[in-house]
């Protein structure tokens, strides 16, 4: 069989620990012998990073801006423990994530993988929940400081015309820490216009909450924001049945518990981070959850909603094997190669993509699946579980035989 072609290179991130294994697996088994793959590559690894200062990060941004489609694998963003672990670190960089989505000014929106056998823990969830997640500002893009003595903050703006405003943020007593956030209000429009527009292409409703009770500045001006931009979508939302709905966060939390699922949920920066995980784990595995980067000019970038898993990449350093769950970062791929196929007029590259995520559930739904799922499966239901090379074996005699 001739291999399918690509006339424009989709960008490629590379990233570390396990789902770098992994990363490499999937591109060998399921990718490489069906698909003339053309990428522009970047290591993400965390000492090439290091290496190079962390501008390896801002080329793949600015590559995924010029080339409009990337594929990421999962990356380390260095804390205190991870500087000891790797002496050769010369700084505490930044996560390549945080660093991707400023420079694309992007919304993520994260979807779980849903499969019949496995049911969420929220009984009355019917339908995937997408986690819309604002990807600028916030703690994100803070500034903190630890003080040890009494005194006075202050927050000051030095507007370019001379203008200065001074706000008096707390007198303390003794030892203290602080935070400085920001966002910018273009951001928080890109954001709205994403989830609108995601809303309309996807025909789900889209729901937004804040706590502008508290943040009445910070958090009402998202508010108003998302309100002055629905009226550019309300006729569309109309026309399709669909229904833009606020709320505070604690209330959100309580309505999407009671729901059947089936909508967008729209959340700040760190809301998402964390809703997100929640929602994932509800429905069934952090690695069953897709997670789109999507900027104001179109590019678009797929990743795992999952982090490196060092666990088990320690447990195949000493030359065990895993059974670590490789489908998001599957369908990382999968939505990376669609989209290019979309774009380019190639057909049969996204037919491929929807093979291969087909097989993907094919081996799932004859109960071949990694360890963290077999004990999520309903009762009755015949599942074993497989190391990660077996069961990306599994997904290509499926693939091959669809093919």
């Amino acid at each position: 069989m001739d291999k399918i072609k690509m006339t424009t290179p989709l960008v490629e991130m590379d990233g570390d620990e396990m789902t770098r294994v992994l990363w490499q697996m999937i591109k060998d088994e399921l990718i490489l012998p069906f698909v003339d793959l053309k990428t522009e590559y970047y290591d993400l690894g965390l000492l090439h990073r290091n290496e190079t200062k962390d501008q390896v990060t801002v080329d793949a941004a600015n590559a995924t801006a010029r080339l409009g489609v990337a594929v990421k694998c999962a990356t380390i963003t260095p804390n205190k423990q991870r500087m000891e672990e790797y002496p050769q670190l010369t700084e505490m960089w930044k996560s390549p994530n945080g660093t991707i989505r400023s420079i694309l000014d992007g919304t993520v929106f994260r979807t779980p993988i849903c499969i019949d056998c496995i049911h969420p823990v929220v009984k009355n969830w019917k339908k995937p929940i997408t986690i819309a997640r604002h990807a600028y500002g916030d703690v994100y893009k803070s500034v903190d400081m630890y003080t040890t003595e009494p005194g006075v903050c202050t927050m000051t703006f030095k507007g370019e015309s001379g203008e200065e405003k001074t706000l008096t943020v707390q007198k303390v007593d003794g030892p203290a820490v602080w935070q400085g956030a920001h966002n910018k209000e273009a951001s928080i429009r890109s954001f709205a216009k994403a989830c609108f527009q995601y809303a309309i292409d996807t025909k789900q409703d889209l729901w937004f909450s804040t706590k502008d009770t508290i943040a009445k500045i910070y958090d009402g001006e998202f508010k108003k924001v998302f309100d002055e931009e629905f009226l550019h979508y309300q006729a569309e939302f109309d026309k399709l049945g669909l229904t833009y709905f606020y709320t505070l966060i604690d209330d959100a939390v309580a309505r999407v518990i009671r729901s059947e699922g089936g909508f967008i949920w729209a959340c700040k920066n760190y809301d998402g981070d964390v809703m997100s995980d929640m929602v994932s784990t509800a429905f069934g595995s952090l690695a069953m959850m897709t997670s789109i980067l999507v900027s104001p000019s179109g590019a678009t970038e797929y990743e795992a909603a999952h982090g490196t898993v060092t666990r088990h990449y320690y447990k195949h350093l000493r030359g065990e094997q895993t059974s670590t769950n490789p489908i998001a970062t599957i369908f990382a791929w999968t939505g990376a190669l669609r989209k290019r196929g979309q774009l380019d007029g190639l057909a049969d590259l996204s037919a491929f993509a929807g093979k291969l995520e087909d097989a993907c559930f094919t081996t799932l739904n004859q109960g071949v699946m990694t360890k963290d799922l077999v004990g999520l499966v309903d009762e009755g239901f015949n599942a074993h579980a497989v190391t990660s090379a077996d069961f990306i074996a599994a997904i290509r005699h499926n693939l091959e035989a669809s093919l």
